[in-house]
């Protein structure tokens, strides 16, 4: 199979990320030493323009003061409550577990904190809208962390779709899965929100929401829970949107493996590495306009080495200094929630859910 290729100047994109001068940074806190903080999220941070990371928090002092060592971070501190009375803060990122995303995004909010809080925002559609309300009362930004929606190659997707470049979209397929059965992790967890479809069928869905730029009239899914664990394990839907149909299936004990597919009518559009793209070597996608089953019409473009994670923290911030929408809205944060406990309700009933 032959590709041609074509690569995005460094830094792409640029001119929509990093405008704004490095001495305008937004003072981020850290509610608690969770692993995608301290391992992803701040390292990325800490390489943005627009971000600096100055406290962290535990309920344990001594995991926070390990933690702000480890990261170079100047505060640490032995609660929630005290970092969020911090007047030296300007937001709050929240990597709680999924039961926790909700009170203490409010709680946040409620000190004049701006807010960017974890996937999945809420565990249900009437804890993400009661936001709504905390939001309007408090006048901060609050977002929900899909790093995918600031990263190059989700932006440039989402030109081309919009470009017509492979006429009109009518089919979105994803695949997301990786194997973890380990009873201890908070991931395999029911009572605080664990199971594929909360962690990573959210990407899936999103991805179908981003393509096709709307809410699924309706949703119907399957789900297989561990005996065990009573999490989903494998979780499979099929979203019916008003211009076409989107699939997927996620899984939490299946070899890791993600793709994502885009197809239209005049061509289509295939991603390498959707989700966890890697931060030492380009991304990839791929598009074909030519049909041609062998592949001999298909175009890489590729996109230089970059952390999704810094893209999402300088977008965020970025918002807060030019005072426009941030990146995932509540408003879509919402809209998400809605098609997974669509998708719960359908494995319920053994039919199809209105959305």
């Amino acid at each position: 199979m032959q590709f041609s290729a074509k690569r995005w100047p460094d830094g792409f994109p640029a001119a929509a990320v990093y405008h704004r001068p490095m001495a305008n940074k937004i003072r981020w806190g850290v509610l608690s030493t969770a692993k995608i903080g301290t391992k992803k999220v701040i390292p990325g941070m800490q390489a943005g323009q627009l971000c600096e990371v100055t406290a962290i928090a535990s309920r344990n002092l001594a995991s926070a003061q390990a933690a702000a060592a480890e990261l170079g971070i100047p505060k640490a501190y032995g609660s929630y409550e005290e970092l969020l009375a911090d007047p030296e803060i300007d937001a709050v990122y929240n990597p709680l577990p999924n039961q926790l995303h909700v009170p203490w995004t409010a709680k946040a909010a409620e000190a004049g904190k701006h807010v960017l809080c974890e996937k999945p925002l809420s565990l249900t559609v009437a804890e993400a809208e009661s936001l709504l309300e905390v939001r309007q009362r408090t006048k901060v930004k609050i977002g929900e962390a899909f790093m995918i929606r600031s990263f190059a190659q989700w932006l440039r997707v989402e030109e081309l779709i919009r470009a017509g470049r492979i006429g009109y979209l009518r089919s979105v397929t994803a695949f997301f899965s990786y194997f973890n059965a380990d009873p201890k992790n908070i991931r395999n967890k029911v009572e605080t929100g664990g199971g594929g479809l909360y962690d990573i069928g959210c990407y899936c869905i999103q991805a179908a929401r981003t393509g096709f730029g709307a809410l699924p009239r309706r949703v119907v899914g399957l789900i297989e829970r561990d005996p065990q664990l009573g999490t989903d394990r494998l979780t499979s839907a099929l979203m019916d949107f008003a211009g076409g149909h989107a699939s997927f299936t996620c899984s939490t004990q299946l070899i890791p493996y993600q793709r994502v597919h885009f197809l239209g009518t005049k061509g289509r559009i295939e991603m390498e590495i959707p989700f966890n793209a890697p931060k030492d070597r380009p991304t990839r996608i791929f598009l074909d306009e030519t049909g041609d089953l062998l592949g001999s019409g298909i175009v890489t473009e590729e996109f230089p080495t970059a952390d999704q994670y810094t893209a999402q923290g300088d977008a965020f911030s970025r918002a807060i200094l030019d005072d426009t929408e941030v990146p995932v809205p509540l408003e879509d944060a919402t809209a998400n929630m809605k098609v997974i406990e669509g998708v719960f309700k359908s494995a319920e009933i053994g039919g199809w859910v209105a959305i």
